[in-house]
């Protein structure tokens, strides 16, 4: 692991991309292919569950260093990292061992099937053979909070580099590598650089990779540019509304339906997920062999998509019973045909996929599978017009507008190479809120009160019950500057602490932007929003003036039952 941790601290130590480029080029061209498969895993975006609790890890970090509990908090508050504070801590390893990161890959994992007692020794025998560099890497695997500072892209680069293969092709061999249950050994490794035979362009690669690849792989998802909220000029950036397809925004999970052999479901996030989704595995079956759709995945009333509050309901339920499944049916909005009779057709005009993708919608005539209508285009349609549906996306349950060039391609992650995707959101939904909480943020925000929780007034001005209810927590929006001034605020006002949690005098409003509202009886304030940030500080706004509950409540009835996206 020697070779990976120095790599690690190689790519968290520099800004510049052809470091970070000549780094993970000399340590692929050298890694064996058991280590070269993790390595993969890792830096591409593969998140390691967690092993150990993080309460047990404490506890075992701190009677390990000898150190009493409230200096191993303060430790842990000053570094903002259980890793780095579980390395800097612990005392020199007495027998310290080099083995590959293969090797500790296998002996992390394996932690968790332990029973507790048998876990604990085996976490204190790591730590005796692993030096303080290797304890970080070894910590943040662990805790399953590795992050490194490359992109999926620049790991693709690489590969594709030191193989000698078209980054697209790299790129679509990638796709499921990073599901959240794979186990990549050296054959998993040796696939992703195989040759191909003969060597050929970008496109021609791409264009084959349909053929070449395993039988339930996705493709690489096409990402939308955002377009701001009033755009100075719309026919000068975008050129006439003829050019594009334009559709609704859909605020559901977006995903591929895969059916070649066998029926794969993928989400965006690569994760596998058709046993949670019945219905469009039925959908799957349906399809021609060789077809690969991109859609949404999103709960449906009838022909209404409802909001995402609906879909997060189905989420969070361990067990899909028959009652679950009629009260909260889902269904695939499609808007892409990527794969037909396995021919890849993500070069052919966008157009003439949605109408392949049209043709296939009707013949099938399955509830479960929709096609994501459009909105005109035609001679008469001018951007201001398509700015006002924009603004009443939420009426047909949207978060905006797509908008897709109508000649383009579908292309691999938020690029402009063959085709360009724009999103046109809503603007958000905003309140007034009052700051009450804070707690100390982690990384570079280690030591500043970073994350706030705020509040808003349970009734108008003059009620005898009015008071401050939580109801969001949000931690970004804010410039370092402004974040210095909120921090030095907050230890002036706090009036009681609860562990690392200040509860502070209610002196400061911020502006809260959301995307969505839906009903909470988890939450004291009896809603919960999705995405809350803040849009700016309201200093001019003085505490009694913040916003009410009732606020709130009324954005909610305005989306109906659900909530809103």
């Amino acid at each position: 692991m020697k070779a990976f941790a120095a790599l690690f601290q190689t790519l968290d130590a520099t800004t510049s991309t052809a470091a970070k480029q000549a780094a993970l080029q000399a340590y692929f061209r050298s890694a064996p292919p058991a280590d070269a498969a993790w390595a993969v895993y890792l830096l591409a975006g593969g998140k390691p569950r967690q092993c150990v609790p993080a309460r047990r890890l404490r506890e075992l970090a701190r009677a390990a260093a000898g150190l009493p509990a409230w200096l191993f908090d303060e430790c842990y508050q000053a570094a903002g990292d259980l890793a780095e504070t579980i390395a800097l801590l612990l005392p020199p390893a007495r027998a310290p061992e080099e083995h590959s990161l293969a090797h500790w890959m296998h002996a992390v994992r394996q932690l968790r099937t332990l029973p507790e007692a048998q876990r604990d020794v085996a976490l204190r025998a790591q730590w005796e053979r692993l030096s303080t560099e290797q304890r970080l890497l070894h910590g943040k695997l662990i805790t399953g909070a590795l992050r490194v500072g490359v992109s999926r892209q620049q790991v693709t680069q690489a590969l594709a580099t030191v193989a000698g293969l078209p980054p697209a092709l790299v790129a679509q061999r990638l796709m499921g590598y990073t599901r959240a249950d794979a186990c990549p050994g050296p054959q998993d490794y040796l696939a992703l650089v195989a040759p191909c035979a003969p060597m050929r362009t970008d496109a021609a690669a791409t264009a084959a990779s349909a053929a070449a690849a395993p039988d339930a792989q996705p493709y690489p998802f096409f990402l939308a540019h955002p377009l701001p909220a009033e755009p100075q000029d719309p026919l000068a950036l975008l050129g006439p509304v003829a050019n594009w397809i334009v559709e609704w925004k859909w605020d559901g999970i977006r995903a591929q339906l895969v059916r070649r052999q066998t029926v794969a479901l993928w989400t965006r996030g690569e994760e596998l997920v058709t046993d949670r989704y019945p219905e469009l595995a039925a959908v799957g079956q349906r399809l021609p062999p060789g077809t690969v759709l991109d859609g949404e995945i999103v709960v449906v009333a009838g022909d209404a998509v409802q909001p995402f509050a609906a879909l997060q309901r189905r989420i969070g339920r361990q067990r899909l019973t028959p009652a679950l499944l009629r009260e909260l049916p889902v269904a695939l909005v499609a808007y892409d045909m990527l794969e037909a009779d396995g021919r890849d057709y993500r070069r052919e005009p966008q157009w003439q996929r949605r109408a392949r993708l049209q043709a296939l919608v009707d013949t099938l005539a399955d509830p479960a599978l929709r096609i994501s209508p459009t909105l005109p285009t035609s001679a008469g349609t001018d951007w201001a017009t398509l700015a006002q549906a924009r603004r009443s996306a939420r009426t047909q349950g949207a978060e905006g507008l797509m908008l897709k060039q109508r000649d383009g391609g579908y292309g691999i992650g938020r690029t402009r190479s063959v085709g360009t995707w724009w999103k046109w959101k809503v603007d958000p939904w905003t309140v007034d809120a009052v700051l009450v909480y804070a707690q100390k943020g982690h990384g570079r925000r280690a030591g500043l009160y970073s994350d706030y929780t705020f509040a808003v007034w349970s009734h108008a001005i003059g009620h005898p019950q009015r008071q401050l209810v939580p109801f969001a927590k949000a931690y970004a929006g804010l410039s370092d500057a402004e974040m210095a001034r909120v921090d030095a605020i907050i230890r002036r006002t706090t009036r009681e602490s609860f562990g690392p949690v200040r509860a502070v005098e209610p002196t400061l409003v911020f502006e809260l932007g959301f995307e969505g509202i839906a009903r909470s009886p988890r939450h004291k304030s009896g809603v919960a929003v999705r995405f809350p940030r803040m849009l700016r500080w309201r200093t001019d706004k003085p505490v009694e003036e913040a916003d009410c509950l009732p606020t709130l409540l009324a954005l909610l009835d305005a989306t109906g039952p659900g909530g809103g996206p």
